[in-house]
């Protein structure tokens, strides 16, 4: 009997104090993951590290003098939770990095389809985060209906002073850290306060962008043609997305990639362009805008290519791959006499069928603008079956070792880019007009290329494969004939360090269109263009910086981009070659 009621006690469920507090101690777990994880994987020096796991784990404690009841303190922690669920994500996607600003950015900017087509390649992730966060909520309900479930005093008076004691140690090793680091370490280097501090900035880059229309109401190119040819004028700019030139096959890819390109002579091809950004909601506008990296904030101030052309008596329109997302993009979109986002993404051959309807609809001289699917992931659904030429490529799950699919299906993307920038030069060169294409990626893209692991792009540290990007330009016979001198420059600068900030100026020299906000030593048609002026990369914070060691170059993207024939500038070649002469003598 008594070895009877031993074992019928062990059996009892648990009391509700001793269920509310494992509930505590779950919900602290789940929050202090990221940080443990952080400590790991960002340069942040001892202090950092230890005031990273030792203040926001003392708050969390301290929680507890708010209620007994631990369900209640779930419930209002949950805007955090879901943050964590945010940042392990990133963390698996990415392998570092706190969520930046622009991560957030994307948040609010990706379409539901492209979400749910990433989340379906993170399955493995996000099965983790469902198993350890979502449990936790619904327990936190559950319990919240049983108000029995309460912390006892003397378990809420130990988990309070310890919160107190690791409070006040945290606070005091702010100050050495901060020493060290140099930095607001709070905002930079504590997690959640720094997400929420990207997230703050995030915010306000939304808030500037849905106010575009009436920062930018009183602004005017005063724009005008320097020259008028005989005949009507048809010019198409063509913005790729997620390209990166490392596997094209015109930069020396070793597949064929570029097989029908390959075969032109009438295409000039820049080799040293790099992008303005990783990302596509700051990269593109910058592409369709006067506005480089070093004066992003007038970016909001300052209308588009468009308002330039339709300013000098063009007939302007804007026919995209993508859907609308809110982002500076679509301002720039509205802005054209003609707008069509496609029903069916991803397919940018139909691309070529909106733009042969509007350019029969009318004899304007025109402007159109193609916004292309390009190579976003998943990238084997951005192409037709009959573009499967490397295969396999049916699988795209997000890790490294299914690295072999991923790198076929984006080949096969690259291919179809091909195709459709093939197609419409045969498309404009059939055409009795004066006719010029000029092609720009908006970034590229990593893939799994080395021990790195890195993947996608958007990440706050870049790599080469993110920044070096493919561009070109086409013109008709007859635009030649009227301008040769400014195909004559094309073909010159074609080793020309240059990057996206030379698209709005480059076209508006191919239309001879001259303004005050034009300038002709960023023309990659004109003999003014300075080959001498800084490559600038637009940052996470949105700063204009050199693309050295402050973006997470390395000497691996250094070594890519010297066997491209790429500098950057003439202090990394310096430092490649001093690497290269010590390592010689060193052996």
């Amino acid at each position: 009997m008594k070895h009877f009621n031993l074992s019928y006690r062990r059996r009892r469920p648990l009391r509700p104090d001793r269920r509310a507090l494992m509930l505590f101690v779950w919900l602290v777990v789940a929050l202090m993951l990221p940080n443990l994880v952080l400590a790991f994987t960002e340069n942040y020096n001892g202090w950092s590290v230890a005031a990273g796991i030792t203040l926001p784990l003392g708050l969390y404690l301290l929680s507890t003098l708010a209620t007994r009841r631990t369900s209640v303190i779930a419930l209002l922690l949950t805007p955090i939770v879901v943050l964590c669920v945010v940042q392990i994500v990133i963390l698996y996607l990415y392998g570092k990095s706190v969520v930046a600003v622009d991560m957030f950015t994307n948040i609010m900017t990706t379409n539901p389809a492209e979400s749910r087509e990433l989340l379906g390649g993170l399955a493995p992730i996000v099965l983790v985060v469902v198993l350890i966060y979502l449990p936790l909520i619904y327990v936190a309900f559950r319990q919240l209906r049983r108000g029995e479930y309460q912390l006892s005093e003397r378990a809420r008076r130990v988990v309070a002073l310890c919160g107190a004691m690791l409070t006040i140690i945290g606070v005091q090793l702010l100050y050495p850290a901060g020493e060290v680091a140099d930095c607001n370490v709070v905002r930079c280097e504590i997690f959640p306060v720094n997400a929420l501090h990207n997230l703050r900035i995030a915010v306000g880059n939304r808030r500037a962008v849905r106010n575009y229309e009436r920062t930018s109401a009183e602004f005017t190119y005063n724009a005008s043609r320097t020259e008028k040819v005989p005949m009507r004028e048809i010019y198409a700019y063509v913005i790729g997305e997620s390209s990166r030139a490392q596997n094209w096959s015109l930069y020396g890819y070793g597949r064929a990639t570029n097989a029908l390109l390959a075969e032109r002579d009438d295409i000039y091809l820049f080799r040293n362009m790099i992008t303005q950004s990783n990302t596509t909601h700051k990269s593109v506008p910058l592409m369709l805008s006067s506005v480089d990296a070093e004066e992003y904030d007038q970016l909001f101030c300052r209308k588009g290519l468009a308002a330039l052309f339709g300013e000098a008596g063009f007939r302007t329109s804007f026919i995209s791959a993508q859907s609308r997302q809110g982002a500076m993009v679509d301002n720039f979109a509205c802005e054209c006499d003609d707008v069509l986002y496609l029903d069916t993404p991803g397919c940018d051959l139909l691309l070529l069928q909106q733009m042969k309807r509007i350019v029969e609809s009318t004899d304007e001289d025109m402007l159109i603008i193609l916004h292309c699917y390009g190579s976003h992931y998943r990238y084997n659904q951005r192409y037709p079956r009959e573009f499967a030429v490397f295969c396999p490529d049916v699988r795209s799950d997000v890790t490294a070792e299914n690295r072999n699919s991923l790198l076929n299906s984006y080949d096969n993307s690259i291919l179809y880019t091909d195709y459709l920038l093939d197609s419409i030069i045969e498309y404009l060169g059939s055409l009795e007009v004066c006719a010029a294409m000029l092609y720009c990626a908006d970034h590229g893209e990593d893939l799994f290329d080395d021990n790195r692991g890195l993947f996608l792009h958007s990440s706050p540290t870049v790599s080469y494969y993110q920044l070096h990007i493919p561009a070109l330009a086409w013109f008709s016979e007859r635009y030649r004939a009227e301008h040769p001198e400014k195909v004559a420059m094309a073909a010159r600068h074609r080793w020309s360090p240059a990057s996206t900030s030379a698209m709005f100026h480059t076209l508006a020299d191919i239309a001879s269109i001259r303004s005050d906000y034009v300038e002709l030593d960023k023309s990659l048609v004109s003999v003014c263009f300075d080959e001498s002026a800084s490559r600038l990369y637009l940052n996470d914070r949105n700063e204009a910086v050199l693309p050295d060691w402050r973006i997470g170059i390395i000497d691996l993207d250094r070594r890519e981009f010297l066997l491209h024939g790429i500098g950057l500038c003439i202090v990394e070649f310096l430092y490649l070659g001093f690497r290269a002469i010590a390592g010689v003598i060193w052996k």
